[in-house]
Parts: C-alpha cells; structure tokens; sequence
C-alpha cells in the first residue's frame, strides 16, 4: 500500500487553464493523460519522484459522467470552483479491498496521446463523496515502466500533505495505519471547520517548496 496519486478537479478555467496555472507554479508543465471512457472524465498529470504523480481532471459531457461516481465526484467538486478532490492509495491486491468493503472493483482506462492504453482498476470513489478526507484504492494493471510517475528526472516531489479529517478515521477505512501509504511524505491533520478532505499539497521543486 503506497500513495500513488493526488486528484485535482478543474476550476473555471478548464483543464488545460487549470493545469497551466497549477505548472507555473511548480515551474512545470502538465502532460495530456488522455480520456477516462468509463467515467466521462479526463485529466492531464505531472510525474513526481517517488511513484507518485499529480493530476488534474476535467468532466466531459458525457453520460458516463452522471453514472460513474468518478465523473460524480469531479463534477461536485468543480461546481464548488475546483481545487483537491482526494488522494489515492496504490495496492498490490485490490482484492483484499474488495473483500473488506464487500463490493468489486471497477475497471478503468484511458489512452494516452501517442496511443499507449493504461488500465487499472478502482474502488472507493463511493467512499471519497461520503467523506473527502477519505481516499480511494487503485490496482495498476500495466507494467512499472507505463505507470504515470515514469519517466521523471526525480526534481519535484511530494513533500507534505495537509488534511482536515481525523487519522484514526482514515486508517479505519485503509484498514492499517494511515502512515503506512504516507510514510515517506509529511502529513498535518488538520481538524476540520466544514468539509473535511485534502487543503493543500507541499512540492519540492529546485527553486524551494510551493504550497499549492
């Protein structure tokens, strides 16, 4: 269990204007990820060191949006302006996770621009929407080489997270302690004053740490 991404939803700029701002400020520039078909979603992402990466997602006018609790989630949290949408934890056996919540998994895809497929399956998006503070699991179905953290120079990196919710609340739902997907990054627990979920992100970057 590892800390594989962090999901933020497009404000009113769009995704491409929301990616751009978001890049400027890490010195950066986001990559098209490509379109999410089964859940009327798409995203552009930024590799981070470590096995992580950043992404920003976009609802299309699509009905897989009002079905999947995906396209639920980001379009909810656009309406609001955009900003975080929720953290995501990588497992080797998404199983385990299955069993534990007594429901399966989704699959899920989407195409890069130069055509290569990225599948993975997901679970938990349910539980994110209930509770923000809250994040999903996923299970990558493609090789270490395809996943969207590949190919960084290892420059930027995640170097803390500030969440409003409650730790034993968390680990409850990963079902170990919440420091075991998060033991290599810096969390501040935050207790909420209205809706719990992430506040910021901390990146290292060469010209110093940027709060986004």
């Amino acid at each position: 269990m590892r800390l594989d991404h962090l999901s933020y939803a497009a404000g009113p700029d769009g995704l491409a204007g929301t990616a751009a701002r978001l890049g400027a400020a890490l010195g950066r520039e986001f990559q098209d990820g490509g379109v999410h078909p089964r859940f009327g979603t798409r995203n552009m992402v930024l590799p981070l060191a470590e096995g992580t990466y950043l992404e920003v997602v976009e609802v299309l006018d699509h009905p897989a949006s009002d079905k999947a609790p995906f396209g639920q989630a980001v379009r909810a949290r656009s309406a609001l302006g955009g900003g975080w949408l929720g953290w995501v934890v990588a497992v080797p056996d998404i199983s385990v996770v299955e069993r534990r919540l007594g429901r399966e998994a989704v699959p899920g895809s989407r195409h890069r621009p130069d055509g290569t497929e990225l599948r993975w399956k997901q679970i938990g998006v349910n539980g994110l929407i209930a509770d923000p503070q809250l994040p999903f699991f996923i299970q990558w179905d493609v090789p270490a080489e395809l996943h969207p953290s590949a190919g960084t120079d290892g420059a930027i990196s995640l170097a803390g997270i500030e969440i409003a919710g409650d730790p034993q609340r968390v680990s409850e739902w990963l079902g170990e302690t919440v420091e075991a997907p998060l033991e290599d990054v810096k969390v501040e627990w935050v207790a909420p004053h209205g809706t719990p979920g992430i506040l910021a992100a901390q990146v290292q970057t060469p010209n110093g740490v940027v709060r986004l």
